[in-house]
């Protein structure tokens, strides 16, 4: 019922020739190049993702980096959605443009902008849906017909860590690589720290195979089993997540306190209509732009009980940060940079948990009044 954990680092061979013949067999020589049990972890992600096979690595990060360098050189174009995720802007900008020579365009989720920027030395285009941490839509069907009216010149990658493999399948719509950390809903439990890609052709899985092999970003065995674990349950807690931000999302668009509420699942949202045709729910995240700005966002932040100030998102807890001065906070990005990707001091990120519904909202109302009430006094 249970896949063993299988936590050798190597295994006994029969002669010098057996180890060469092993490289022809698939059998297992080095854990850092497979192991029995990652590879079932891979085996069940690329059943739940459509996808010609499936890589594990150690972090989300390390997912992206290898993805990214495994069809890329120096001299090459890459051309990126803004805004996005605060480890990818960091892996973008400050080695493969800063160090590695690779020229890259920003864009918004528009296709239009992906097809005006391509060059004849674009490799990639590499997009997020819904995006990290606005919750853009990106068009999966258009974004993929982009990318086969270019084959032959261009890789297409989706990061669908927002949506999960449960609500949306990127490689149906003839994307080449889907992208999650793990360590985020296929795991569910924040217990683990993972990273995989899936890939529609065979050729593309090797080609990300042997990048791993060469970085050493494996996942261990352990982690493996729990990602396992999780996945059991993700259509479970995906829809008691979904089920929570939907009545969450409604409440706060409501809510005097707050100016704007991002998330697709509102039919006031511009990503509604695209986000409906490709995703099966509409997922667990919401970002929010609190009246005020910075100080009352913070308070906000601080002084929730039940919901968790914590960065990181798609447990069965609740999460909630505040990208300006944390995940995309000066560390990462300029005043400058952060005002460009549209993520203003008083905006919130919210990862919706399982908790019961009236004692988040109990939550979030308590931290609004503990501000209201402060300021009063003044």
């Amino acid at each position: 019922m249970v896949p063993p954990i299988v936590h050798s680092s190597n295994y006994r061979l029969k002669s010098a020739q057996h180890f060469v013949d092993i490289f022809k067999d698939g059998v297992y020589v080095y854990s850092r190049l497979s192991n029995p049990t990652c590879d079932e972890a891979q085996s069940i992600i690329s059943l739940l993702e459509g996808a010609a096979g499936s890589v594990v690595f150690g972090s989300g990060s390390a997912a992206i980096g290898v993805a990214l360098l495994s069809f890329l050189k120096a001299g090459d174009h890459l051309v990126i959605c803004k805004p996005l995720y605060s480890g990818t802007y960091n892996i973008v900008t400050k080695y493969l443009e800063a160090r590695y020579n690779i020229q890259v365009t920003f864009v918004s989720s528009d296709v239009n902008e992906y097809r005006k920027a391509v060059r004849p030395n674009t490799k990639v285009l590499y997009g997020e849906t819904p995006c990290n941490p606005l919750s853009d839509i990106l068009d999966l069907e258009a974004f993929g017909k982009l990318g086969q009216s270019l084959r032959g010149q261009v890789v297409t990658m989706v990061d669908s860590t927002y949506g999960s493999p449960y609500l949306q399948k990127p490689i149906k719509y003839g994307i080449d690589l889907s992208i999650h950390s793990a360590t985020k809903y296929l795991g569910g439990h924040s217990d683990i720290s993972g990273g995989v890609v899936s890939t529609r052709t065979r050729e593309q899985w090797t080609e990300v195979m042997l990048s791993k092999e060469v970085y050493g970003s494996v996942l261990s065995p352990y982690e493996a089993s729990l990602l396992i674990r999780g996945l059991k349950t993700l259509h479970v807690r995906m829809d008691r997540a979904c089920d929570n931000a939907e009545k969450l999302a409604d409440w706060l668009d409501k809510h005097p306190q707050v100016s704007r509420v991002y998330y697709p699942g509102l039919k006031s949202d511009p990503g509604h209509t695209v986000a409906k045709k490709q995703m099966r729910r509409f997922g667990a995240m919401i970002s929010f732009e609190v009246k005020g700005g910075l100080i009352p966002a913070k308070s906000l932040v601080e002084n929730v009980h039940i919901i968790t100030l914590a960065v990181s998102l798609g447990g069965t807890e609740s999460l909630i940060q505040h990208p300006a001065s944390m995940t995309h906070g000066a560390w990462i990005m300029s005043d400058e940079e952060r005002l460009d990707a549209g993520i203003s001091p008083g905006l919130i990120r919210f990862s919706v948990g399982i908790e019961n519904i009236d004692d988040l909202i109990s939550d979030l109302t308590q931290a609004f009044n503990k501000y209201q009430s402060t300021t009063s006094k003044l």
